[in-house]
């Protein structure tokens, strides 16, 4: 790893990673679910630079820089920085319910409309720069990147949605790097190879190239790899049918760190502060409150006495001793039923 990457592993808020699990409830049900965001953040800054070098070593012609390599990577680094306890159900879940119980109470909605964890990881990105600083560590500057580069980094972790090119850290020239970390042009990125063992990305990144379609640069494959990437699809799709979304995977998610019992349990955030003040949910308008947010608040609530908390704690005793809701039944959705369903 690049001394500045080992610079921001070794901050407080690239650790709490280490107490995200990366598949959040799945753990409940197979136990081999236990890798964490931490561990996975290594995985793709490592391949972030692994592609970046393929891509550099077979064609000069991009003329991909020093600050260029290290700027992807740095993003591959930084890019779950965001995710709250329980990883997607908080974004996905946690979050959308908040919004809906603060509406029905008639309390301000401050929640951004379309949070995602993506937008809290910019916010610790540059908490973390902050922090450096603090301590007279400018280690941007050290290695040459300037703000150019930290407004590249953080469009590297939103990921380039647009067609139009509006994004000012590199020139439409690099399209092809807003492709590596988070590619929203097709899924296909170092982020999923990390997580799929049994998908070959050392095929794909053997045969990447950069190519002009439709007169932007983007990354693609030979054609040989055609059934290497549609593999790559058909594991993600069957790791979510057999793995990510088990009916009692779901069931725990569900119960356990449903918004309406966390927001229960989240009265001693800040002590000394009105009940109603600060919930789990607003903890996402500041690094310093969401640094706070890991999924030890299971066990903190499991293990606490307080009678405001007796609810939830009551909740996660089911779930360690598995009086589980039973799963009634399901409906498949297809093309011709999903429009009466609307």
């Amino acid at each position: 790893m690049n001394p500045l990457l080992v610079k921001i592993i070794d901050t407080p808020q690239f650790q709490r990673l280490r107490h995200i699990k990366q598949l959040g409830g799945t753990y409940l049900v197979y136990p081999g679910a236990s890798h964490n965001r931490f561990e996975h953040s290594l995985g793709v800054a490592y391949l972030a630079g692994r592609l970046v070098k393929v891509l550099h070593d077979n064609q000069p012609e991009l003329k991909i820089t020093k600050k260029d390599f290290l700027c992807v990577q740095i993003a591959g680094l930084c890019h779950d920085l965001g995710h709250g306890p329980f990883s997607h159900v908080f974004d996905g879940l946690v979050i959308p319910e908040a919004k809906k119980m603060k509406r029905l109470r008639g309390l301000p909605d401050d929640i951004p409309e379309k949070w995602k964890h993506e937008q809290m990881s910019v916010l610790m990105f540059d908490d973390i720069m902050k922090s450096l600083k603090a301590q007279n560590e400018d280690v941007l500057k050290e290695h040459g990147l300037d703000d150019k580069d930290v407004i590249f980094i953080k469009e590297l972790i939103e990921g380039a949605k647009t067609s139009e090119w509006t994004y000012k850290g590199r020139d439409e020239d690099k399209s092809f790097l807003y492709e590596i970390v988070a590619n929203k042009q097709n899924g296909i990125d170092v982020d999923k190879w990390d997580y799929f063992a049994r998908f070959d990305h050392q095929r794909l990144l053997k045969f990447a190239r950069v190519g002009e379609v439709n007169g932007r640069k983007h990354i693609c494959f030979r054609d040989k790899e055609a059934d290497n990437v549609y593999d790559m699809f058909r594991t993600r799709y069957t790791l979510h049918r057999q793995a990510y979304q088990h009916k009692i995977a779901n069931i725990i998610e569900d119960v356990s760190v449903h918004a309406e019992a966390l927001l229960l349990a989240d009265r001693d955030l800040h002590e000394g502060k009105p009940e109603d003040l600060l919930k789990i949910s607003e903890a996402i308008k500041t690094a310093e409150d969401y640094s706070k947010l890991t999924d030890k608040i299971f066990e903190q609530i499991l293990s606490s006495t307080v009678n405001n908390l007796k609810k939830f704690r009551n909740i996660l005793d089911k779930i360690v001793r598995r009086k589980l809701p039973k799963f009634v039944g399901e409906a498949r959705l297809t093309k011709k039923n999903t429009s009466k369903v609307g």
